[in-house]
């Protein structure tokens, strides 16, 4: 009996041991990822929709004193995880001149969903997630190729320094945060919810059978909270909105992303079942911005369903005379097409719908530790199961 026992502890002990390498899903410790690969809308494009459909210009970037190529005053929050990742900060793959990917890409597009675009869809770029998927599968098939190309001879010094090797695919983290712009649509006549998971999780479905093996997908925010949807269905005149929760967000519009939250926990559940051998992280980051609304005074922000760029019907500085042919970068003249705060940082709401760069970092935080995740890993660890 004693030998068995000590044959199992055994077995036991070199199991968590193996699993603490990258690669595996056991054990703990940090997982070193080599890279990351992200794809979603513009809550995490850091230059697609700036390169594919017009470049955001001034005042967009001005936390950071530069075009930022996001639709932010600064930094969004996949910007934040690879910093605590010990990554460089991601290059869009449309933005491919003078960029690398070495240690991953960025297929996130600004007003892209899950749901392929149809009549119920405002944008233009037709990359959802499903093409978002085709092109990563395309740009992996491609560098594998190269490498494959190159082995005989000495790697070229520039393609190493560009391009991710072949083993990094396996061992990369891919995180997913896409669904906003399904929400705004299935909150009027667009698909609800159900028929938008079942693509999701088909979408999904391509990642893991290609080998990726360690997944970090948000959920929806609350879009009720958001002050252009504020606009939509409260007066403006001071007096109590009705259709308001007690902190202000619109019921109705956040009932629906949490109806697409729980539908996107059955099919992470699904996925978990049929590719045992991955680890998928699902992230509240629900909770995370809601609580920013809850309680906005106590992290340093002023009025919640203020946005600091822009006005009711106005877009955001230089967006408009981007459209009308003026390429000027001058910020003052870019003011000429609505107000632009003195501190973003005092904002929870960059344009209206978009979060700030002072908001992106405080849900970064709260999300990287694991605290709002299932299961319960910081992202540094989301190669393991608890």
């Amino acid at each position: 009996m004693r030998s068995r026992l000590a044959i199992w502890a055994f077995g036991v002990v070199l199991l968590l041991l193996v699993g603490g390498q990258n690669g595996g899903v056991f054990g703990s410790g940090n997982c070193g990822f080599p890279a990351l690969f992200n794809f979603g809308d513009s809550n995490s494009d850091t230059g697609a929709a700036s390169s594919a459909g017009g470049e955001k210009l001034l005042p967009f970037g001005v936390t950071i004193g530069k075009k930022s190529k996001r639709i932010c005053d600064g930094r969004v929050i996949i910007d934040f995880l690879a910093e605590d990742l010990g990554l460089p900060y991601l290059n869009a793959t449309v933005d491919s001149i003078g960029t690398s990917y070495k240690h991953g890409a960025n297929f996130a597009t600004g007003g892209c969903r899950i749901i392929p675009n149809n009549l119920y869809s405002s944008t233009l770029l037709p990359f959802n997630l499903d093409v978002q998927i085709s092109q990563f599968l395309r740009f992996k098939s491609r560098s594998v190729a190269l490498y494959k190309k190159l082995s005989n001879n000495s790697i070229n010094p520039l393609l190493k320094s560009i391009l991710p090797e072949p083993k990094v695919f396996s061992k990369a983290l891919y995180t997913i945060d896409i669904g906003q712009n399904d929400i705004a649509s299935a909150s009027g006549y667009g698909p609800k919810p159900p028929a938008i998971l079942d693509q999701f999780y088909n979408s999904v479905q391509r990642l893991l059978s290609n080998g990726a093996k360690f997944l970090w997908v948000h959920n929806t925010g609350p879009f009720g909270c958001l002050p252009w949807q504020r606009l939509a269905k409260c007066k403006q005149d001071g007096s109590p909105c009705a259709a308001a929760d007690e902190h202000g967000c619109v019921k109705g519009d956040n009932n629906v992303a949490q109806q697409f939250n729980d539908e996107l926990k059955d099919r992470v559940n699904k996925l978990r079942a049929k590719y045992p051998g991955s680890a998928i992280t699902l992230v509240d980051v629900y909770s995370a911005k809601y609580s920013l609304f809850v309680n906005p005074n106590s992290q340093g922000f002023d009025e919640p369903f203020k946005y600091c760029c822009g006005a009711p019907g106005i877009n955001c500085g230089a967006r408009d005379l981007e459209i009308a042919g003026n390429y000027s970068q001058n910020y003052e003249l870019a003011k000429l097409t609505g107000p632009v705060c003195k501190d973003p940082s005092k904002y929870i709401i960059w344009d209206g719908i978009h979060y700030t760069e002072a908001a992106n970092r405080i849900v970064a935080k709260l999300i990287a530790d694991g605290s709002h995740s299932d299961p319960p890993v910081p992202i540094t660890q989301a190669c393991h199961k608890r």
